[in-house]
């Protein structure tokens, strides 16, 4: 959704000619896949961020605008909310000391982004969800004010024809609705780009699916909403609902959410671009001048406009993206999976996991997705969204035995995936020092059985042990994670709990 669309009505004859459009620009796929048309490969990876905005308080603050202002770089731009932003770290090569690169930007352009910040009263916290959001404050009013976000919010709820039902037991239980997508901006996370040759896409795409859950388990961040403890990951379950176009009798009748895991393995990227046509209605039915297939007559590289626009309106956990860059077509899997934060090294620590571990199960003999149920990893990674790095998983068992068997997610990770990831850093030739530092993040998140949610968790209730407020501890709470944020040490090594008053005898 980072294209720039101009608000306004849609009549019948719109819709219709987008379906049309959009059935030619797949044809032009199929066309570009046939003929081999896309870009040779680069090893490329790319990052976004999105981060929430808050004030000394811990409380949000509607000011991207403002701040975006004093920021004055491309790099930076609106997100969902007004308390939200999101920064864009350019496309690196896998290879070298990229991972040590990459960390040193992030904290060059974050550092510099709390400083333009703290300008008007506020500070960047990179967090799955700011735990001290309310429900007041995730309202139609507090869009940021850009159009696209506004025909976004007026197509889906258009779309729904009531209210949306947010519902989500954990810990706690959450039970209220919302008239808008609001809520959707609560959710704040990093998003991991790869580009792929279209030989080798569905086997990073499988591969990446496969590992999602494992992701989940060593990253979650997003333990709070609203006030309420609920899943170690709440963002999954919040996307899915705040973004929900049926009404509960279309989900009876197994219509397919627009924020969902998936319902198979693909054997070609074309898949999934072809379930987004047969399966979702046109939200955005704006049509582009251009027709795909004269431009490919022409020997030309057609932008494919309503494919790429329909496509970011379907919220996969890993999404197919078609772009073009000199001139070239390429494709990307892009991975939605993770939340933002806690510093810059878990982010980075993540991505190295990510990128590695994907390269390693995408070229196996015997790929896991040849022995997992695909039902099995979509539940592998609900298990992960409720209960974080205490998860429990079924996994292919190794062995000529074959089968599955129960592990939990820490014995997996430290086990048999960190290996993986290992293997496939050193397979993109990055080196050993970037390797076993930031897979080195990941297994002491193993080892003391630490990552951000469970971090938040045990702090809040430490506070609310030391007499605070449910309010006053989870503003207290933000507060304190915000502070070991920008001081950089990562998650495993922060100490539990609010820092002892200073005695003033």
């Amino acid at each position: 959704m980072g294209e720039k669309v101009v608000a306004g009505r849609f009549d019948l004859s719109d819709r219709q000619r987008y379906r049309d459009k959009l059935r030619r620009c797949l044809t032009g796929l199929e066309r570009l896949l046939a003929e081999q048309r896309f870009d040779r490969p680069k090893n490329l990876m790319g990052l976004e961020i999105e981060l929430n905005l808050a004030g000394a308080d811990g409380m949000p603050k509607m000011l991207n605008a403002q701040v975006l202002e004093r920021i004055a770089s491309r790099d930076f731009q609106t997100e969902l909310a007004m308390f939200n932003l999101e920064v864009n770290i350019p496309p690196h090569r896998l290879g070298g000391r990229v991972f040590d690169r990459l960390a040193e930007e992030l904290r060059t352009s974050l550092a510099y982004a709390d400083r333009k910040a703290g300008e008007v009263d506020a500070g960047i916290v990179m967090i799955g969800i700011l735990p001290t959001l309310d429900r007041d404050d995730l309202v139609s009013s507090n869009l940021s004010d850009v159009d696209r976000y506004t025909l976004l919010n007026d197509q889906i709820v258009a779309a729904r024809g009531e209210e949306f039902t947010l519902d989500i037991a954990g810990v706690e239980h959450l039970s209220c609705t919302s008239k808008s997508i609001a809520p959707e901006a609560a959710c704040t996370s990093v998003q991991l780009h790869l580009q792929v040759t279209p030989a080798r896409f569905a086997d990073v795409w499988n591969a990446a699916q496969a590992v999602a859950a494992a992701q989940i388990a060593v990253g979650a961040n997003s333990p709070f909403l609203f006030g309420r403890e609920l899943w170690r990951e709440s963002r999954p379950p919040l996307f899915q609902q705040s973004t929900d176009t049926r009404p509960p009798e279309l989900q009876a009748q197994g219509v397919r959410p627009r924020t969902w895991f998936g319902e198979r393995w693909i054997t070609s990227a074309h898949d999934l671009f072809e379930e987004n046509l047969r399966y979702y209605p046109a939200l955005l039915p704006i049509c582009d001048d251009e027709d795909p297939l004269e431009v490919l007559d022409q020997g030309g590289t057609p932008s494919l406009a309503e494919l790429v626009l329909h496509n970011g309106t379907i919220y996969r956990w890993n999404r197919p993206v078609y772009g073009i860059a000199d001139g070239a077509p390429h494709l990307r899997v892009e991975n939605r999976v993770l939340p933002a934060g806690p510093t810059v090294i878990d982010v980075v620590a993540n991505a190295a996991f990510y990128y590695g571990l994907v390269r390693a199960l995408a070229e196996e003999a015997r790929p896991v997705w040849a022995r997992l149920p695909f039902e099995a990893a979509a539940a592998n990674f609900d298990a992960a969204c409720k209960d974080g790095i205490d998860a429990r998983f079924t996994w292919p068992r190794r062995g000529r035995y074959g089968g599955t068997a129960q592990v939990d997610a820490v014995s997996l990770v430290r086990d048999e995936l960190l290996p993986l990831a290992e293997a496939g850093l050193d397979a993109w030739g990055v080196e050993p020092a970037d390797r076993d530092l930031y897979l080195g993040v990941i297994e002491e998140r193993c080892r003391r059985r630490v990552n951000g949610a469970s971090w938040q968790a045990a702090t809040f209730h430490k506070a609310l042990d030391a007499g605070h407020s449910r309010e006053s501890a989870l503003a207290a709470t933000t507060r304190r994670y915000r502070e070991l944020m920008h001081k950089g040490e990562p998650v495993h090594a922060w100490p539990v709990g609010l820092p002892e008053p200073v005695s003033l005898g």
